[in-house]
């Protein structure tokens, strides 16, 4: 079992920058990739952005340029670095751990409007 809980969202306007973060406990020797996803009003879940444990990271498409995905695993934490944001990125962001199964966060909400 592994407890993620994020933190770091809120209200920012757009262009501006935010950096949620997650910490993960529990078996987080288990853990083989963390990342996050996100789900705005009307929409289904996507995925953010991942790095598994080797380094290798896949964004999502509409991110991809703008948000970076950093991890510390002295800390068991993934961190989202979100940079130029638009009002389409206001969404609950969920962190996301995969092992043989995944777990996730409670979400964090993130609001760009001005």
């Amino acid at each position: 079992q592994v407890q993620l809980v994020e933190s770091g969202g809120g209200l920012v306007q757009p262009g501006g920058p935010l950096r949620p973060s997650c910490a993960a406990s529990g078996s987080t020797f288990r853990i083989n990739a963390m990342g996050w996803y996100r789900q705005g009003p009307g929409r289904k879940r996507e995925l953010v952005a991942t790095m598994s444990n080797s380094g290798t990271v896949i964004y999502g498409h509409s991110v991809a340029g703008r948000f970076t995905i950093s991890r510390d695993n002295a800390k068991n934490a993934v961190y989202l670095q979100m940079n130029s944001l638009k009002p389409e990125d206001t969404a609950v962001y969920y962190c996301n751990a995969r092992m043989n199964s995944q777990y996730w966060g409670q979400g964090t909400q993130v609001t760009v409007s001005s």
